[in-house]
C-alpha cells in the first residue's frame, strides 16, 4: 500500500513539474486568425460563369466569373447610335455662313469701287451709302447666324455629354459584372452557384490571405510594459500532440483597453480577470491553420 502512494505521488509530481515546465515556455496564448474579405456581386443577374470551389487558391484581380450582360450591352449599343445621331446634327460654322461672309467681301469691293467712281464725281454719295448699309445688314445677319450656330452646337455638346456620361454608366456596370478577388488568398467558404440570381450585396464567397497569419493572444497588465508594436517575438504553433514549432513574429496591434478573460484562453496568471488583446503577425509556411492554437515568448531565443 504504501509502494503504491509513492508511485502515485511520484508521479503526481512528474505530471505538475511538466505542467510547470510547459507553462514557463510562453508568456501568453491565443489563436491564429487571417483577415478575411467577403466578396459580394455588384451586379443583377444570372451568374453565367461562376468558377470557384473552396479551397481554391486566387490571385487579386483574376476573373472567377462573370454576371449576365447582354441587357447592358444593348443598351449601352443604344446609347452608341444616339450619340453618334447626336454628333451628326452639328453644324459647321464655317461652312454654314461662307456664303455671307463671301457677299459681304463682295459688297466691300463694290463700296471701295463706288468710293474711287464717288472721288471722280462720276456716282452719287447715295450709291455709296446704299451699298454701306447693305454690308451692315449682312454683317448682322452673319453675328446672328454664329450666335444661333454656336447656341445649337452648345446644345448638342450638353446632349452628347449626357449620353457619354450614361455610356460611362453602363461600362463601369459591365465591369461590375466581372467577379474577381480583391486579393491573393484562398477561398474559404462558397456562398452562391452557376445559374443562380445575383443582385447587388448577395455574398458570393469568402476568401483570406492565409500567407500572412496573425496570432491573437491575450496578456495581463503586467505584461504591458513587456510589449511594443513593431516588437519582434517568438511565436510557437502546434505540431502534433507534443512537438511546437516556432516563428518569427512581429506585434501589429496592441489594445487599448481590457476586457474580461476569454473562456477559451490562458494566461501566466490564471487569476487575472481583465486582460489586454494583441496581435502578432507570422508568415505562414502552410502549416499554420485558422483557429489553431498558438504560443508567445516575448524575449526571442
Amino acid at each position: 500500500m504504501r509502494i503504491h502512494q509513492y508511485i502515485c505521488s511520484v508521479a503526481i509530481g512528474l505530471v505538475l513539474g511538466a505542467c510547470t515546465s510547459q507553462e514557463e515556455q510562453y508568456d501568453a496564448s491565443g489563436i491564429f486568425e487571417t483577415t478575411e474579405v467577403i466578396v459580394s456581386a455588384k451586379g443583377t443577374g444570372e451568374l453565367q460563369s461562376f468558377q470557384v470551389e473552396e479551397g481554391q487558391a486566387v490571385r487579386q484581380g483574376e476573373v472567377l466569373g462573370w454576371i449576365d450582360t447582354l441587357q447592358l450591352s444593348l443598351k449601352d449599343r443604344q446609347l452608341a447610335a444616339s450619340l453618334l445621331a447626336t454628333e451628326s446634327k452639328r453644324l459647321d460654322e464655317k461652312r454654314q455662313v461662307a456664303h455671307l461672309r463671301q457677299q459681304i467681301e463682295n459688297l466691300q469691293r463694290e463700296k471701295e469701287r463706288f468710293t474711287t467712281l464717288l472721288n471722280a464725281k462720276a456716282t452719287t454719295a447715295k450709291q455709296v451709302d446704299d451699298i454701306d448699309y447693305q454690308i451692315k445688314v449682312l454683317q448682322n445677319q452673319l453675328v446672328a447666324t454664329q450666335e444661333q450656330i454656336n447656341s445649337s452646337n452648345s446644345s448638342l455638346s450638353r446632349q452628347s455629354e449626357s449620353i457619354q456620361a450614361q455610356r460611362a454608366q453602363m461600362e463601369d456596370q459591365i465591369r461590375n459584372a466581372m467577379i474577381s478577388s480583391p486579393i491573393t488568398g484562398t477561398v474559404l467558404t462558397k456562398y452562391a452557384e452557376q445559374g443562380e440570381f445575383a443582385v447587388p450585396g448577395k455574398a458570393l464567397f469568402k476568401v483570406a490571405d492565409v500567407s500572412q497569419m496573425k496570432l491573437r493572444a491575450y496578456i495581463t497588465a503586467d505584461q504591458l510594459t513587456q510589449l511594443q508594436i513593431g516588437q519582434a517575438v517568438a511565436v510557437y504553433a502546434d505540431r502534433g500532440i507534443t512537438d511546437r514549432k516556432r516563428y518569427a513574429g512581429r506585434v501589429v496591434w496592441i489594445a487599448d483597453k481590457a476586457e474580461f478573460t476569454p473562456k477559451t484562453i490562458q494566461t501566466r496568471n490564471e487569476r487575472a480577470n481583465l486582460v489586454y488583446a494583441v496581435k502578432i503577425a507570422v508568415e505562414n509556411d502552410g502549416f499554420i491553420k485558422r483557429g489553431m492554437y498558438g504560443e508567445v515568448r516575448f524575449e526571442e531565443e
